[in-house]
């Protein structure tokens, strides 16, 4: 090539690299993917934000303050133990008794306890409503356990343990014709395979299990002996929650200090129980439990789903207590509630990391969203978990003393939506 061809290809590569570079300098840099496909957020395309009620919104100013019922100005929710949807217009809150209402008292240092140390801390909680136990008044058991010794009427009021809101928040039936019969009410649920949608709630500190009728004005079976703890076919101790078959079989987690699963019939017959004290916080042996709290049932495979909750972990057994898996719900982990909608997958609800979690039926992590805090959508202590058939989610939190409802953000993934109810018998 002579020496006129050689500069005119050099000029030629000269002006393209010029005009890529300075084509590149004006032209605006284009996202690495399309929004539909950026991310993992909750909502598909989502800039900014962190998840933190994940694909909800939390309703603000639900329920209603307690102050909207005559002479409860002073007063406020106690530590809200179970929360159960039956639909949009009717759902069931179950707490023990009232407390105080207070405001936020100046963060105040205690320098004779040691440098740097205050209370309360600036935006924590600062106030458990699960401290001093509140219990029915003058009710000590057999077990030793003593009742709450503050002064009813100050202190706490044991009134509102079981109670009715609609959509809007509002109270609109008060169950209070049976505070009397609870000591430390624990859950409340309905079977969703009877058609005549009776209520039950579960009391750990009286260990029973009580059949209400669905508008509340009888109480119709009582499981186990009210004050008298035991470990045989008629009696509980401290139970804690409640899970049934399509046929009406019933599962009852017995619970805090037995350390079993208890099967019954249709009709309350007891059938059989398994379950062996474990050696907490890492025992994975079979059908050992410390802490047997939530448990759920898949309808298909009939095989029943047990939270060893100290032991960290998922138990999953077939509906006559033969071990089949589990998995680990990960450390530091408290799984509290267990919960499985129409899509069958386990979602649990986490006092640990303060997390509502996705598993699939295998133990498959999926998604979890979450932070704690007192403020509107934040958790603490997370202790009961409802869907109604809108979508809405419920929870109810023990140590924040309240109960929430999340409504489904525009343009949610649905796959990170709480799977909606199992209502065979009724909608």
């Amino acid at each position: 090539m002579n020496k006129t061809a050689l500069i005119a290809v050099a000029a030629l590569v000269g002006l393209i690299v010029g005009f890529l570079i300075s084509d590149r300098a004006e032209t605006p840099l284009a996202p690495a993917a399309p929004p539909s496909a950026a991310g993992f957020a909750a909502v598909p395309g989502q800039i900014g934000g962190q998840d933190q009620t994940g694909p909800y919104e939390a309703v603000p100013n639900w329920p209603k303050p307690l102050s909207q019922l005559p002479g409860h100005a002073e007063w406020t929710w106690g530590a809200v133990q179970g929360i159960f949807a039956e639909s949009p217009d009717r759902v069931y809150i179950l707490m023990r008794g009232e407390l105080p209402e207070l405001e936020r008292p100046e963060e105040v240092p205690y320098p004779e306890v040691g440098p740097s140390i205050s209370f309360p801390v600036s935006a924590t909680p600062f106030r458990n409503a699960s401290v001093g136990p509140i219990t029915s008044p003058g009710n000590t058991g057999s077990d030793g356990w003593n009742a709450w010794q503050g002064t009813l009427g100050v202190d706490a009021r044991w009134e509102h343990c079981l109670f009715v809101v609609d959509r809007d928040g509002n109270i609109i039936e008060e169950w209070t014709q049976w505070d009397h019969l609870f000591r430390r009410p624990h859950s409340v649920a309905i079977n969703p395979y009877d058609p005549e949608k009776h209520v039950w709630v579960v009391d750990d500190r009286q260990h029973v299990v009580y059949k209400f009728t669905n508008d509340g004005s009888e109480l119709v079976q009582t499981l186990g002996v009210p004050g008298e703890p035991g470990n045989d076919e008629g009696h509980f101790n401290r139970p804690t929650f409640l899970a049934w078959l399509p046929d009406s079989t019933m599962f009852v987690t017995d619970g805090y200090a037995n350390t079993r699963v208890v099967k019954f019939d249709a009709d309350g017959n007891f059938l059989l129980t398994w379950g062996e004290e474990g050696s907490p916080p890492n025992d994975t042996r079979p059908g050992y439990f410390n802490a047997v709290h939530g448990v759920v049932v898949d309808p298909d495979t009939r095989r029943v789903y047990v939270t060893d909750r100290t032991n960290r972990r998922i138990q999953v057994f077939d509906e006559n207590g033969q071990f089949l898996h589990q998995f680990s719900t990960g450390n530091p982990s408290t799984p509290q509630y267990l919960y499985m909608g129409t899509d069958r997958t386990l979602w649990i609800a986490d006092n640990m990391t303060s997390k509502i979690a996705k598993f699939d039926v295998e133990g498959h992590y999926l998604y979890s969203w979450g932070s704690q805090g007192q403020w509107p959508g934040s958790m603490w202590n997370v202790h009961g978990m409802s869907v109604d058939q809108e979508g809405n989610l419920y929870i109810a939190e023990v140590n924040n003393g309240r109960a929430q409802k999340f409504v489904p953000r525009e343009g949610a993934n649905p796959e990170f939506l709480v799977g909606l109810p199992l209502r065979s018998a009724w909608q």
